[in-house]
């Protein structure tokens, strides 16, 4: 029997296979067996696919550059099982609110190594990193500078901090995920001298310890380029302001928005490319403003997750336009992965219990909820396709459970983590109950 393209299976974790049968397997388990059991959507995570991607963007930066630190990006997607893996995996953790935080203390995943990021922290929500001794905190803002000055004034101890700052750099990404740019909501912009403000009025707070400053480009880059170029200006800025404030800089956080591969004909740099790419900028930039070297840290998120990750839905309804569009209904949607809706992100398919059977139909998998919008890939070429077919979607490991949602009150999916042919349930289907449980009745 033929077997699916090999380009597309570069797309699956590096475990999947094909049964003589026809059914694809992730992780020595087979994926109709799985939707069977767990019913769909489900999702399914590879550890092993997992934990080797840690390992080559760890080892890939490790070896060309020794002071170097990668911190997993949870705000990708977060759960206390995948917090312990990053944990003993020896990585650091990026968080984005009080609740990432609170999940990571929960599976025990050491303070000391987070990262606190976000916009608009609340008095609440810094108060809670500094109780708890986070690693950094990254200051964004004045307001957020104001506050830490007036929190930290009895603390006892100087709370490790970065300064966010923004380069300026368009990374050529969506515009929605774009962030180094001077037009967004994120960091302190060089233009007008604010970053620069920031850095002095930060190295004046007493119980704050400015370790260096952090920019972020974006998500997801494909391009190189533009991380060469934002160390340049962020490691010139760092100058600058050593010669003007007496910045020591002794961490340089570049931020992440490494990209992933999502389509056969579409790949993605390798964790060994980014890694020569931004330590032969950064060991370029030190030589040329004659700074000692600082730790370097990069937060890559969906490029960590994105690939270990393989949704199951089943085949519902059919409706054919004769001579416009075919529509096939799974039982998910935007409910469980909104970034075709909001990004218009591609995906690939294979059918999960026919992965031998030549593509012979042009369909658009549609979602079940109520939005016209609510298509999760539109044009793909597919075996025949009928009720009860399982349809696997590769590369839905970043970002399509962190902002799955509740819409049309339907219940977010399962999680399944499966290695060596054994499948382990770690998050339960939600029920009824769970969407009524908040709620209070007079």
């Amino acid at each position: 029997m033929p077997h699916p393209d090999p380009a597309l299976l570069r797309v699956f974790p590096r475990t999947a296979d094909v049964t003589s049968e026809g059914h694809l397997t992730l992780g020595g388990c087979d994926a109709v067996e799985l939707a069977r059991q767990f019913g769909t959507p489900v999702y399914v995570f590879d550890d092993a696919e997992l934990r080797e991607t840690i390992r080559a963007y760890r080892n890939s930066f490790a070896a060309r550059y020794a002071q170097s630190t990668v911190a997993y990006a949870s705000k990708a997607y977060l759960g206390r099982w995948l917090a312990k893996i990053v944990a003993d995996e020896g990585l650091g953790m990026d968080v984005v609110s009080g609740g990432e935080l609170a999940v990571a203390l929960a599976a025990g995943f050491p303070a000391e190594r987070v990262i606190f990021h976000g916009n608009n922290k609340s008095p609440r929500e810094l108060r809670e990193a500094l109780d708890v001794r986070v690693g950094r905190i990254v200051i964004d803002n004045f307001y957020e500078l104001e506050l830490l000055r007036q929190l930290t004034a009895d603390l006892g101890h100087k709370q490790p901090v970065l300064v966010r700052v923004s380069p300026g750099i368009d990374p050529h990404t969506h515009v929605k995920t774009t962030t180094g740019t001077v037009d967004v909501k994120f960091g302190f912009t060089m233009e007008g001298g604010q970053a620069e403000r920031a850095v002095a009025e930060a190295l004046a707070v007493l119980n704050l310890d400015v370790l260096g400053i952090h920019c972020h480009l974006g998500s997801p880059i494909f391009e190189l380029q533009p991380y060469k170029d934002a160390t340049d200006v962020m490691i010139e800025f760092a100058a600058r302001m050593k010669e003007r404030h007496g910045l020591e800089l002794r961490e340089f956080n570049l931020g992440g928005g490494f990209a992933m591969q999502y389509l056969r004909d579409k790949p993605s740099p390798e964790p060994d490319e980014y890694a020569a790419t931004v330590v032969d900028a950064l060991h370029a930039a030190l030589e040329k403003y004659k700074l000692p070297e600082p730790r370097l840290v990069v937060e890559p998120g969906r490029a960590i997750v994105g690939r270990a990750c393989v949704a199951l839905y089943t085949v519902g309804a059919r409706k054919e336009i004769p001579r416009v569009r075919t529509y096939v209904s799974v039982d998910g949607g935007m409910g469980d992965n909104i970034r075709p809706a909001m990004y218009d992100s591609r995906y690939e398919a294979l059918v999960a219990n026919h992965a031998h059977d030549t593509p012979s139909e042009l369909v658009s998998i549609a979602g079940k909820f109520c939005e016209s919008g609510d298509i999760l890939i539109r044009d793909i070429e597919l075996p025949k396709l009928a009720a009860g077919d399982v349809i696997a979607v590769p590369a839905s490991g970043g970002y399509c459970l962190a902002m799955a949602s509740n819409y049309n009150m339907s219940l977010r999916p399962p999680i399944v983590l499966v290695r060596d042919g054994n499948a382990r349930l770690v998050r339960r289907r939600e029920t009824y109950e769970d969407l009524l449980r908040t709620e209070e009745l007079e």
